[in-house]
């Protein structure tokens, strides 16, 4: 049985010579162009839209309103297509390395990284509706209901740098409930990574973590300390970075990832996060050119 692969063609395509020369250039007259390619009479056809080709390279779907022939006609790819960018999402408890995984995935793969923890404290900053109602869930390390972070994550992940690029999802879907929610928007990933780490290490993780309230950039006083004293001088510590908020916080992560895992079950690698992070990033970085690798090889097979 033939597989889909679904792309977006950055150039255009087409009729393979089982059609003729005239009935094409007949039925599209309108639509021919100077070809680059090649100096066959055939029209090209400019496609604007995603198409689905199947590893036959029969045509599934295109962007043109007119019915389709009694037999699909095949098509062959003029130039270079681009593969759909990585989906992904990364998960694991307080403290367990995703910010700093997410900065060397983005960095090498170009992935936008959203950070649901991000939306929501930016939401508190603000001292918006939205804001005050999660921070009443945070401070009792309790999770912000779904109607709250739903709206935020769907916007986000529909902007056009997320569309063009790719998105890294940070920190979310953390129940069922919301991975449904995800699903029901259509928002499927490529990949699920859980970064797996021993409580105590996170406990000492987040009770030595601060905040510079300037850059923005993360601390640890043990791990990580400030450059320089003026630095060290204006660090804040977040209202839920305390011992006995980070341990209801894990016990609410523990409870709610294995429901979120039986729903990613086929796509999600467990990933040792209690290594220097050259290596964490070593065993996510070897399962995304796998998947890159897999899907070059789908592409190759489809413009050939």
């Amino acid at each position: 049985m033939a597989s889909t692969v679904h792309f977006n063609f950055v150039v255009v395509t087409q009729p393979c010579a089982s059609l003729s020369p005239s009935s094409s250039s007949s039925s599209n007259s309108k639509l021919k162009l100077h070809n680059p390619f090649s100096s066959s009479s055939f029209p090209l056809i400019p496609h604007k839209s995603s198409i689905s080709l199947r590893s036959d390279r029969t045509l599934l779907r295109s962007g043109y309103g007119n019915p389709p022939p009694s037999k699909t006609p095949h098509f062959r790819v003029m130039g270079l297509a681009k593969a759909e960018p990585f989906k992904v999402m990364i998960s694991g408890p307080p403290a367990s390395g995703k910010g700093t995984q997410c900065e060397l995935i983005k960095k090498k793969y170009g992935s936008v990284h959203i950070a649901a923890g991000d939306l929501l404290r930016a939401e508190v900053a603000e001292g918006s509706e939205n804001g005050k109602r999660a921070k009443e869930y945070m401070e009792k390390g309790q999770l912000v209901p779904n109607e709250i972070l739903v709206k935020m994550v769907k916007e986000r992940l529909l902007r056009p740098d997320s569309l063009e690029n790719g998105w890294l999802l940070d920190g979310y879907p953390r129940s069922s409930s919301q991975a449904a929610a995800l699903q029901e928007f259509g928002f499927q990933p490529d990949i699920f990574i859980l970064l797996e780490v021993p409580e105590e290490v996170l406990v000492e993780r987040v009770v030595g973590r601060r905040l510079d309230p300037v850059t923005g950039k993360i601390y640890h006083l043990k791990y990580s300390p400030p450059e320089t004293e003026e630095i060290a001088a204006r660090l804040t510590e977040r209202f839920d970075d305390t011992e006995e908020k980070v341990k209801l916080r894990l016990h609410t992560h523990h409870q709610n990832m294995e429901a979120v895992l039986s729903i990613y079950e086929d796509i999600t690698i467990k990933v040792n996060g209690n290594a220097p992070k050259e290596e964490v990033f070593a065993q996510i970085d070897t399962a995304l050119a796998k998947l890159l690798e897999q899907r070059n090889a789908n592409l190759g097979s489809l413009t050939r």
